[in-house]
C-alpha cells in the first residue's frame, strides 16, 4: 500500500567517515522521526553487506544483504529502494537519513532513488560531509581505493582522489565539521572547489531546514556534465588560485598528450572540456584529480550537427554551447578550470598555450588537422 505521503529521503555522503557519522547524529537528534539507514561494505569480501537502521535512541534493526555480481554497491541498489519503502509503509519515519559507506558515490544513489522511488519516496536532499582540514589530502590522494581498502567491487577502478571529487562537488549542500586543525587555505580551497555550494556548520540548526529544501536530480546530472557544467570562475585567495583557461583555437593532440604529466600534476583539481584538431566532432571530458587524469568522449560539438538535430538537443546543453560560440569554430573551445594551493597560473598558462596549434597549423585546416597522428587513441579508443 502506498502511504499517503511519500517519505522524505536524505542522502549525506562522503570519504570523511567522522564527519558523516557527525552529520548523521545531528540529524537525527533534531529532526523528530528521522531513521537512518547505512549500508555498512566493509565485510564485501566475505560476500556481505550489513545494512543497519538506527534512530537518536539507537540502532533498531539490522540484516545482511548478498553481493550482485561480487559488486557491493549493487547489493545496496538491490536493497536501498525496498529498504526504504518499508520505512515509508510503516509510517512511523518522518524522514529517511541515507548515510552513504564511505567510497559510495551520491549520484548513482539518488538516480535509483529518483528512478524508482515512485509515490513512496521523495528526494529531498544530497549533503557531503566535510571535515575541511582533509580536503587536499583526500585530492591529493592518487590511490586506487582497492589500495586503501574502500573498493565497492572487484572492478572498482576509481582512485581516492577522483571519487572524493565526485562526492564533494555533485552535492548542493556540503556540511562541514570543524576540530580546529583546518586553516584559511583548507576553507579556500573547499570554497574553490565547489563556491555554489551551501556550506554549512553541522552545529548549525540550519542543517534540519536544508534536508527538506528538495532536491533536482537532472539538474544535478546536468551540472556533472562536461558539455554544459557550470565550472568555477577564477578565484585567489589564501594561497589557493583557480585558473580558468579559455581558447578558440584546437590542441595539437601529439604535443597536448606530451605535456599530460605536467598539467595533471600542475593542479590538485582541473576539470572541463576541450578539442583537439584531429578530432573536430567530439567534445572531450577533461577530469583529473590526484595526479590521474581521466579523458572522455562526452559526445558531439553542437556546431557538427545538422540543423535539424538541434530541436533534440536540451535547452541547458543550448545555452551553454550559446556562452562558448565562436563565429567561425561554433561551440567548439578549450575551456579547463584548474585549482590547487600554490597554483603557478603562468607557468600552467605557458605549457597550455604551447599544446595549441600555432598560426601555421591553424591556417592549413581542418583537412591537414585530421592528418595528424591520434596520440590520444589509446585513451579515447582502447583495445577491448
Amino acid at each position: 500500500m502506498t502511504p499517503a505521503r511519500p517519505l522524505p529521503v536524505v542522502i549525506v555522503a562522503g570519504l570523511h567517515s567522522d564527519a558523516r557519522k557527525a552529520v548523521t547524529r545531528r540529524l537525527l537528534a533534531t529532526v523528530p522521526g528521522s531513521v537512518a539507514l547505512h549500508h555498512d561494505l566493509t565485510g564485501a569480501p566475505d560476500g556481505t553487506v550489513l545494512r543497519t537502521v538506527r534512530d537518536a535512541s539507537g540502532e533498531l534493526s539490522r540484516g545482511v544483504t548478498p553481493l550482485v555480481n561480487d559488486c557491493a554497491c549493487c547489493a545496496l541498489r538491490e536493497d536501498l529502494v525496498p529498504e526504504l519503502e518499508r520505512l515509508a509503509d510503516s509510517g512511523l519515519a518522518r524522514l529517511a537519513v541515507l548515510e552513504l559507506w564511505d567510497s559510495v558515490e551520491p549520484r548513482g544513489m539518488a538516480e535509483v532513488i529518483a528512478a524508482h522511488g515512485g509515490d513512496a519516496l521523495t528526494l529531498t536532499q544530497v549533503m557531503t560531509a566535510v571535515d575541511p582540514a582533509l580536503v587536499l589530502p583526500c585530492l591529493a590522494n592518487g590511490d586506487d581505493l582497492a589500495e586503501a581498502g574502500l573498493a565497492a567491487a572487484v572492478t572498482d577502478n576509481r582512485t581516492v582522489g577522483d571519487t572524493w571529487a565526485r562526492q564533494l562537488e555533485y552535492a548542493p549542500v556540503l556540511a562541514v565539521v570543524e576540530d580546529g586543525t583546518a586553516d584559511d587555505t583548507d576553507r579556500a580551497l573547499l570554497t574553490q572547489l565547489h563556491p555554489t555550494a551551501r556550506q554549512v556548520p553541522v552545529s548549525s540548526g540550519e542543517l534540519a531546514a536544508l534536508a527538506f529544501a528538495g532536491f533536482d536530480v537532472g539538474a544535478a546530472a546536468d551540472a556533472q556534465d562536461a558539455a554544459c557544467a557550470l565550472l568555477p570562475q577564477q578565484a585567489d585567495e589564501s594561497g589557493v588560485a583557480t585558473l580558468v583557461w579559455r581558447r578558440h583555437r584546437p590542441f595539437h593532440p601529439a604535443r597536448l598528450y606530451e605535456a599530460l604529466e605536467d598539467l595533471c600534476c600542475a593542479a590538485a583539481r582541473s576539470r572541463g572540456r576541450f578539442w583537439l584538431a584531429d578530432r573536430p566532432d567530439t567534445l572531450l571530458a577533461w577530469d583529473a584529480a590526484g595526479g590521474a587524469l581521466c579523458v572522455e568522449n562526452a559526445g558531439p560539438w553542437l556546431a557538427s550537427l545538422p540543423d535539424a538535430a538541434w530541436e533534440w538537443v536540451p535547452p541547458v546543453r543550448r545555452a551553454a554551447a550559446s556562452l562558448d560560440w565562436h563565429p567561425e569554430h561554433g561551440d567548439r573551445c578549450q575551456h579547463l578550470v584548474f585549482t590547487s594551493p600554490g597554483l603557478d597560473r603562468d607557468g600552467l598558462t605557458r605549457v597550455l598555450e604551447s599544446c595549441l596549434l600555432t598560426d601555421a597549423e591553424l591556417a592549413a585546416g581542418p583537412a591537414a588537422w585530421k592528418r595528424y597522428p591520434d596520440a590520444f587513441d589509446g585513451l579515447l579508443d582502447p583495445v577491448s
